[in-house]
């Protein structure tokens, strides 16, 4: 891609879908054959804003908010890309953008112009930096494993997967829809075949 030497795959899906798991277990696989491979992890679970609002309870989601996190898709996939053949994200901005859709209020005039402006420059960018988007379509149990962050938005998993989902078919990006109901190792297997077929195995 014209903005580094490196293959990049996104992981998306609404909350609880698997995702980080998936990323996790994709970027081990490719390293056992012989990939420089790495992953970027959830930029929620290192957000000082985030970890306010929804651990200690001060606040709620705001811009400010948001617009770290949507930058924090930005740079850091850019910055871990540099020095391996393979990267694979955890999530990409747009899955900000959605979520941010459904949280903030949209009638305000600088949030609807803020976000949408983010989502243009979505459409400019990804298809610079993305080479595929994998979306996990299964969804877990939001409250296994006592996973507080995300507590604050529990009934927001279909419209988020709704949304998630929207925003991925407006970028220039293949997206390659995962099946449901596949083990981890399965769903390895599966991601490892759709990337070969699209020619991005290395």
């Amino acid at each position: 891609m014209p903005v580094r030497n490196c293959r990049v795959i996104a992981i998306e899906g609404t909350q609880a879908a698997g995702k980080t798991t998936f990323v996790h277990a994709l970027t081990a696989h490719l390293r056992e054959q012989g990939v420089n491979a790495a992953c970027t992890g959830e930029p929620a679970r290192s957000s000082p804003f985030m970890e306010e609002i929804v651990l200690h309870g001060k606040g709620t989601f705001d811009l400010a908010a948001e617009i770290d996190l949507f930058g924090q898709q930005l740079s850091v996939p850019l910055r871990t890309s540099r020095n391996h053949q393979v990267l694979i994200t955890d999530k990409t901005p747009l899955n900000v953008i959605a979520l941010a859709r459904l949280v903030l209020d949209g009638s305000e005039p600088s949030t609807s112009s803020v976000l949408a402006a983010a989502e243009s420059l979505c459409r400019a960018w990804m298809p610079l930096t993305y080479d595929a988007i994998v979306y996990c379509r299964d969804r877990y149990n939001q409250k296994a494993g006592g996973d507080r962050m995300r507590d604050k938005v529990l009934d927001l998993q279909d419209s988020a997967d709704e949304a998630i989902r929207e925003a991925c078919r407006t970028v220039n990006v293949p997206l390659l829809e995962m099946p449901t109901g596949l083990t981890v190792a399965e769903r390895v297997l599966w991601a490892a075949k759709q990337v070969d077929e699209l020619g991005l195995a290395v």
